[in-house]
């Protein structure tokens, strides 16, 4: 398994880990309840190195992104990001990501893990002669400073005011006598940053966070509760090689006049939908697991894509992609798990709606 610059000090920490994506990464220190109601609560500390970025520049960079991803990208202004996703032909999800428009003709991809191999090799071979494609993600770390009281905190570390940042913005920044993009986009639904620095500098900011006491380490056991709480999708669960996204997004993060690589099988399941992906509310703890199987009325109607307590409401919450007849708020259905039936029914998202994200 590949590691990030800072797997010894998870190791140090006495982090259990296991693999993801195909990096051994830390799944919880404390404990994922302790660690997710930190990050809601105070500041958590993300190891995110094992992301990939990618760099995108020349005259027609803009255009090669617009036909590759699903977002409006001439429109961004330098320092701002949008999140989208990136398909294949018959309109599958290659990825899910988020791009920065770093200046003029220059743009970073932020990518998965598990997908990043494939994800630039698809990249390279859609681009014209003028756009020169870089794969940045051996010589970039990236740590993830979230929770409400996280700008306070990260001040506090490196003894100097930070930048007023909107929602979905970002801006080079000297952090700890090192060059860092400090953005504002987040995967737990909380005030907070991520920091894009040299993979060299990685270990020693991470270092200097963590002797902050009111800062702790979070592993992904927690960040998979706080993301599934917000109700955001996640690569191999909700979204997938082998279906569009418009069950999950219903429209959202899709530039329906734009050009895109499968934007016709986008469209057909837009405009006629057959599954849709739900939030589904459980009156007890007993959590559901993906692939569980969904039924209406007797009949089976769909799956689980991801399902987990929630801390936050101390109740089992779930997402799941069930027939566009059962979708509907309100609708009771029920969830097999484990070999007996649970009922469940269909809300809103997100689960959680105390989150300090846009604050």
């Amino acid at each position: 398994m590949k590691k990030t610059p800072i797997y010894e000090e998870h190791l140090a920490l006495g982090a259990r880990m296991a693999e993801f994506g195909g990096w051994d990464m830390p799944i919880q220190y404390e404990g994922i309840l302790a660690e997710h109601e930190h990050a809601r609560t105070k500041t958590g500390l993300f190891d995110i190195c094992h992301m990939g970025e990618f760099e995108l520049s020349g005259p027609t960079a803009a255009i090669d992104l617009e036909n590759l991803l699903t977002m409006k990208v001439a429109t961004l202004a330098a320092g701002q990001c949008r999140y989208g996703f990136m398909l294949n032909e018959q309109g599958g999800v290659i990825d899910d990501l988020t791009c920065y428009r770093l200046a003029e003709d220059r743009y970073m991809l932020v990518v998965n893990a598990a997908t990043l191999e494939g994800n630039a090799e698809w990249v390279r071979n859609h681009l014209s002669a003028n756009t020169v494609f870089t794969d940045r993600s051996s010589e970039l770390g990236k740590l993830d400073v979230q929770g409400p009281t996280a700008r306070k905190e990260l001040e506090a570390v490196i003894g100097q005011p930070l930048p007023d940042l909107g929602y979905f913005k970002a801006e080079r920044f000297n952090c700890l006598e090192t060059d860092v993009l400090l953005s504002r986009t987040g995967y737990t639904g909380e005030f907070g940053y991520e920091l894009y620095l040299p993979a060299s500098e990685a270990v020693r900011v991470w270092r200097a966070l963590l002797a902050n006491e009111n800062i702790k380490p979070i592993g992904l056991g927690a960040r998979d509760t706080l993301r599934l709480e917000m109700g955001y999708s996640l690569y191999g669960h909700e979204l997938s090689s082998d279906r569009t996204p418009a069950a999950v997004s219903r429209g959202m993060f899709i530039k329906k006049d734009l050009d895109f690589i499968g934007r016709d099988a986008v469209m057909r399941d837009l405009e006629n939908p057959v599954d849709l992906l739900v939030a589904l509310v459980f009156e007890n703890k007993r959590a559901a697991r993906i692939h569980d199987k969904v039924f209406f009325q007797g009949a089976d109607v769909g799956i689980i894509t991801s399902g987990s307590l929630s801390p936050s409401l101390e109740k089992a919450v779930a997402l799941a992609l069930v027939k566009a007849e059962a979708a509907a708020a309100g609708t009771v259905l029920d969830v097999e798990v484990r070999g007996k039936q649970f009922s469940a029914t269909v809300g809103g998202l997100p689960f959680y709606k105390n989150g300090t994200a846009r604050g």
